[in-house]
């Protein structure tokens, strides 16, 4: 089953100064607001290893499985974090988004790992060691096994449960956080049923697998967010995200929460396109979700065409990403553009980039993302960061560890940490504050 999460959306050696030269940074330079923020993000099952006790975990594990290999030690952040976050620092970004990860900090209902919990504590202190700031998301699609076996998202229970977490976390890490986020895309599943192939997740195999997985946890349910009833979970976890948000906001230390969307720039084609009701359906709830929130997380990475019955793929001939989906980097511009005018509260790019083995091309997608950034900026939109994904080439769910999004590289053998040219290249535009 060949997908990753990135496709819902759409989705070294060389000096710095040669770099902005030879990919020809625009002219004349454009300075961008002052405390814009400048970051690279991870998510804590995609680069912690060794997340056992996590839904994701069984799913990766059983037989048969849509995965295409398991995370195992992933790329060990959770032992390298702190030269993780120095090498971040060191390249000139001033942000770190990563994610927090409950499974850890309440392997059991009701119990809170101290341990776990000062591991967090310890991750944010090295942020501010390096000057950076912090942004934390709560959910980044993986959950306690415990809270699979419940039914996860369409149990009842999940609002008061998540509510819990993000309270009892808060109230541990939140003097130290900078920006918290609750959910990272919690619209996928809604996202998954108009994409252009048939990825089967209602199929024989998916099924069984989730019935092997609440086997597993000797459990006779097994909750998966990729996989459950799409409006029961959409309508828990938007009562989720309100509550959670007062919740964090009742802990130490004084920050604007959001949620995170994904989003496509989606362009009617042809007679009957269902552009609108596909904004309604996937983005709709969760926008007016952000307009009660503090900012709204725009993560994009590619355009979708939308005809009178789903996504159109790719056109024929079309530069395409290691994941199938088109290189398109001026999306950006106009999910921004979108989520503006629709929320009316400031808007943070929480992910944005592209997944292939050409860092040229990468380079070329972050300096024409951000050229849309400035546009938008000169029309006087509230955009206030940019928080590339990722910071490193890491585990991309179904798909493995083949998808390459990383500024840096990662030797899985030694895990020996490389910047590549995009690094530096987004580094320096960081330093400078400007194109």
């Amino acid at each position: 089953m060949n997908f990753t999460r990135r496709q819902f959306v759409a989705g070294g050696t060389v000096s710095a100064a040669g770099l902005v030269n030879a990919y020809g940074a625009p002219t004349p330079a454009t300075s961008f607001p002052k405390g814009f923020l400048w970051g690279a993000a991870t998510a804590a099952h995609q680069v912690e290893g060794n997340n056992v006790n996590s839904d994701l975990w069984v799913l990766e594990h059983v037989k048969p499985t849509i995965f295409q290999e398991p995370s195992g030690d992933a790329c060990d952040h959770y032992h390298r974090y702190a030269d993780d976050i120095r090498l971040l620092a060191r390249l000139g970004l001033n942000t770190y988004r990563f994610s927090i990860e409950w499974a850890r900090i309440e392997p059991e209902p009701g119990f809170f790992s101290r341990a776990e919990l000062d591991h967090y504590r310890r991750m944010l202190a090295a942020c501010h060691e390096n000057n950076l700031r912090a942004m934390v998301t709560f959910y980044h699609f993986t959950s306690p096994r415990w809270f699979a076996a419940i039914g996860g998202w369409e149990a009842d229970s999940s609002v008061d449960l998540f509510t819990r977490y993000c309270e009892r976390a808060s109230k541990h890490l939140g003097d130290l956080i900078s920006f918290a986020t609750t959910f990272n895309e919690p619209n996928v599943p809604m996202l998954l049923q108009w994409m252009p192939m048939d990825l089967h997740l209602d199929g024989s195999e998916a099924q069984e697998m989730i019935r092997q997985s609440a086997r597993a946890i000797g459990s006779e349910r097994f909750g998966s967010f990729f996989l459950g009833n799409k409006a029961k979970l959409r309508d828990n976890m938007v009562a989720a995200h309100h509550r959670a948000l007062a919740a964090i906001k009742s802990g130490t230390g004084k920050f604007p929460v959001g949620v995170n969307i994904a989003m496509s720039d989606d362009q009617a084609s042809g007679a009957g396109s269902r552009r609108d009701q596909k904004r309604e359906e996937v983005y709709g709830p969760w926008l007016r979700a952000a307009a009660k929130s503090d900012f709204v997380g725009v993560q994009t990475y590619s355009r979708s065409r939308v005809g009178p019955s789903k996504d159109l793929p790719p056109e024929q001939g079309v530069e395409l990403t290691q994941l199938g989906y088109e290189f398109w980097p001026e999306a950006l511009e106009q999910t921004i553009r979108y989520a503006s005018a629709q929320t009316k509260v400031p808007v943070y790019v929480t992910e944005n980039g592209i997944g292939t083995d050409d860092d040229t091309r990468r380079i070329e997608y972050i300096k024409r993302a951000l050229a849309g950034v400035q546009n938008c900026l000169k029309d006087g939109i509230d955009v206030r960061g940019y928080i590339h994904w990722s910071l490193m080439d890491n585990f991309e769910w179904m798909m493995g560890f083949r998808p390459t999004f990383g500024l840096v590289a990662v030797n899985r053998e030694t895990q020996e940490r490389t910047p590549k040219p995009s690094a530096r290249f987004l580094g320096e535009i960081a330093k400078r504050n400007s194109l």
